[in-house]
């Protein structure tokens, strides 16, 4: 923990769900976090419940607008940049497939272009996805695997993934140590995301109506938002402490067998939400979606001392129970700190 103790850290997409608990984290670590994103979408958000009073500073700014990108990070003046601010959704990709490619492509390129300039920024986590991948089957991905991302959302992670990697080669130690961190399927309180499975069992809750699954039997990596957010941390100090080791790309997931089908994923949440029901869509449509999608996390756990702490039943439990706090109009910034300290006292 002291590590972070007064560092300074510039965490993008503050407004949404990862970056937000990331910055409270931070802040919980006794870290002086600055972030920038665009303004929170219209209706609840983990950033308007929680974050807003939290404590960090916070830039409303675009990611494609370099300059005042550039000079929002002069200005903070941070050791650590974690990079979070993206178009995160598969399916909205192919809606608008331009804001995905230019947020997610041309944003991080103007914030490599930023860091250059900044001679503070010790280290930077660029976080993509898992799905960056290309598809070869039901087998564990490894760092080394092809990558191949076939929608605007994974390809333009892919695009980001070369690009963090082309930086790294062309500056190499006259820049900051660029590392990649490929993870997914997150799962925690305060995801209000249109069109991702949890977030829409909640509002299927709430309405006390059903939740209509496209692909059921799809596997993903689950796992506790506070978990990947510990790795993302692990991963910034050992850039700093050792960036010939660190200065790649890592993937962050579940343990072994501790994965759920959409089916069972989205029926556990619904019995532990209380309300709603589970059904099948008997003609799916839009894009073919990958069957199953798994991480090999050997090399981080190895390398960098990390694993999960939090199992498929702990994670959806404390998922659950922070909903039902929301629902029943609890202080859900009181509900945020204490479960980031209890998450922390049980790490360290």
């Amino acid at each position: 923990m002291s590590f972070w103790s007064g560092r300074a850290v510039f965490v993008t997409g503050t407004t949404g769900f990862k970056g937000c608990w990331l910055a409270m984290m931070l802040e919980a670590l006794g870290a002086d976090v600055t972030g920038y994103a665009l303004p929170a979408l219209a209706g609840p958000s983990l950033y308007g419940l929680a974050g807003r009073g939290a404590g960090f500073r916070h830039i409303d700014g675009d990611l494609r607008d370099g300059a005042s990108l550039a000079r929002a990070i002069t200005q903070a003046r941070p050791s650590v940049v974690m990079h979070l601010g993206a178009q995160a959704l598969v399916r909205r990709g192919y809606v608008d497939p331009y804001e995905t490619w230019t947020s997610n492509l041309s944003g991080s390129v103007e914030l490599l272009e930023a860091l250059r300039s900044c001679s503070s920024v010790e280290a930077c986590v660029v976080v993509t996805t898992d799905k960056v991948y290309a598809d070869q089957g039901e087998r564990a991905y490894v760092e080394s695997d092809r990558l191949g991302g076939k929608g605007p959302y994974s390809a333009s992670k892919v695009a980001v993934e070369h690009a963090v990697s082309s930086y790294r080669r062309s500056w190499g130690a006259d820049g900051p140590a660029l590392a990649t961190a490929r993870a997914g399927n997150t799962l925690g309180g305060g995801d209000f995301a249109v069109d991702r499975l949890l977030p829409d069992c909640v509002r299927a809750a709430v309405e006390d109506r059903a939740i209509v699954l496209r692909n059921p039997d799809a596997v993903r990596p689950w796992q506790h938002v506070f978990d990947v957010l510990w790795g993302y941390l692990l991963l910034a100090e050992k850039l700093i402490s050792d960036r010939e080791a660190a200065a790649q790309a890592w993937n962050f997931g579940p343990l072994s067998g501790d994965q759920d089908s959409v089916r069972k994923l989205a029926t556990r949440v619904m019995v532990g939400l209380g309300s709603g029901s589970v059904e099948l869509d008997p003609s799916p449509r839009g894009p073919k979606e990958t069957h199953v999608l798994r991480l090999n996390s050997t090399k981080v756990t190895e390398e960098l001392g990390w694993k999960p702490l939090l199992t498929s039943d702990s994670c959806l439990a404390q998922t659950v129970s922070w909903y039902a706090e929301w629902r029943a109009g609890a202080d859900l910034g009181t509900t945020c700190r204490q479960d980031i300290a209890a998450y922390l006292d049980a790490r360290c």
